[in-house]
């Protein structure tokens, strides 16, 4: 399992957007989307961590890898839907 916490994920939207181009990169890749945590799990067998950050980066948002061990990240909320920066 990857995960990333994306602290500029704010709404259903902002879900819909990262679950497709996390699929763009893997259509076989489990999604598993947490809006409270701002936490983001795929499993895949064929994709990697490399692939899924660009993917969620050029999706406009800002993915910090996360483990299982340590609380989500802090970092910069640049608001939703288009004006991030």
């Amino acid at each position: 399992m990857i995960a990333f916490d994306v602290q500029d994920m704010t709404c259903g939207h902002c879900v819909n957007a990262l679950t497709k181009a996390i699929r763009q990169t893997d259509q076989e890749a489990t999604v598993s989307v947490n809006r409270d945590t701002k936490r983001v799990q795929i499993t895949s067998p064929l994709g990697t961590a490399v692939a899924f950050e660009a993917a969620i980066r050029e999706a406009g948002y800002h993915p910090v890898q996360a483990t299982n061990a340590r609380a989500p990240a802090v970092a910069r909320a640049t608001g939703c839907c288009g004006s991030r920066g």
